[in-house]
């Protein structure tokens, strides 16, 4: 058995917190995993109270901000492990903080910035010095490893693993909806598929998703019409079942977890060429890419499956059959458990 200590700072559970609940839980007995995280009130965030739920050893540190560098000797009492991973910026700063390279190996999973003002690319910079020193990087995609590479991180060190994602429900209606599911923020798109929404007559756009831009994507929905905003949901499920298309116009992504469920989902996906995207969606036989930042390409894009049911048919089987051979939640353990004992045997020499 390796015992694994990871890091992340997470209050909901996102796609990474998704993941890492999910790889805790199936991994036992040949990878038993430790999850600490912070909190800045008393008692558990909702991915801690998740993360307990599913049966993972669970301790949460409080903090009274960001980086606050009283939690290092709760901290260093915590790191006690075979391996040590780390989530985000702040865990990866203080991973090296701490030394823990020096300690065990250390595997640092990256999954990307926002760089939504000032202060988040401060924090990048600051984070490709703390990846530098990891024994091991995890990265969704190829853009990311190659992003990390330029900063000084060695090619060697990377490794590439794509998410999985749970089978879903298969769709049971064919309305002419268009889905799209997501953080509502800027590198995510939304106005450019409002806007390719606009020019489809009758199509019913759902956005489910919650984020710093959801008032000003609310003003554009009430003059738009035909937009229903549901906020975040924490089931997802119902909404691929009844779903027709699913869009993604994201301009930036690393492996996203939406994709991968609506292809589960059978749902036939629009989506940008952006990050890993290309690496998981097959143009033209799981589903429809189309550039970034181009409103009129994904209304054709769209326009062309709410109006030919069988390409709709026939990408959609393709896509399901390609989650099923290849991001099962079964596949990524048995990838991620060989990792793991790879990793601890070549540090050990």
């Amino acid at each position: 058995m390796i015992r694994v200590v990871a890091l992340m700072e997470a209050s909901s559970v996102t796609g990474p917190a998704k993941n890492l609940i999910e790889f805790a839980r199936r991994a036992k007995p040949a990878i038993d995993i430790t999850i600490v995280t912070y909190n800045r009130e008393r008692g558990d965030s909702a991915f801690a109270a998740a993360a307990k739920a599913a049966g993972i050893a669970t301790h949460t540190i409080f903090e009274r901000r960001r980086f606050d560098t009283g939690v290092l000797p709760e901290l260093r009492k915590l790191t006690d492990a075979d391996i040590v991973q780390t989530h985000n910026v702040k865990s990866h700063f203080f991973a090296r903080w701490l030394g823990l390279d020096k300690r065990m190996p250390w595997i640092a999973f990256h999954h990307g910035y926002t760089n939504t003002g000032a202060l988040d690319r401060m924090y990048s910079q600051l984070d490709y010095w703390s990846l530098r020193a990891a024994y091991r990087a995890v990265v969704v995609c190829g853009p990311f490893a190659r992003v990390i590479e330029r900063r000084g991180v060695r090619r060697e060190r990377v490794h590439i693993q794509h998410n999985s994602v749970k089978p879903f429900t298969t769709p049971r209606a064919d309305d002419g909806s268009i889905l799209t599911v997501g953080r509502l923020s800027a590198e995510k798109g939304h106005a450019d598929l409002f806007e390719a929404v606009a020019s489809l007559k009758d199509a019913r756009l759902v956005v489910v998703g919650d984020g710093p831009e959801r008032a000003k994507l609310e003003r554009q929905a009430s003059r738009l019409g035909r937009v229903v905003m549901t906020g975040h949901r924490a089931d997802v499920a119902p909404f691929y079942a009844a779903a027709t298309v699913f869009a993604l116009p994201s301009h930036s992504e690393g492996s996203p977890n939406v994709v991968l469920e609506a292809m589960a989902a059978g749902v036939p996906v629009v989506a940008t060429a952006v990050g890993g995207v290309p690496e998981i969606l097959d143009n033209g036989r799981t589903g429809l890419l189309v550039p970034p930042r181009d409103p009129v390409a994904m209304a054709a894009a769209i326009r062309r499956l709410l109006t030919e049911p069988e390409t709709r048919r026939a990408l959609a089987a393709a896509a399901s059959a390609e989650v099923e051979a290849h991001y099962t939640p079964e596949a990524y353990c048995r990838s991620m458990t060989a990792f793991y004992q790879r990793t601890l045997a070549e540090w050990r020499g």
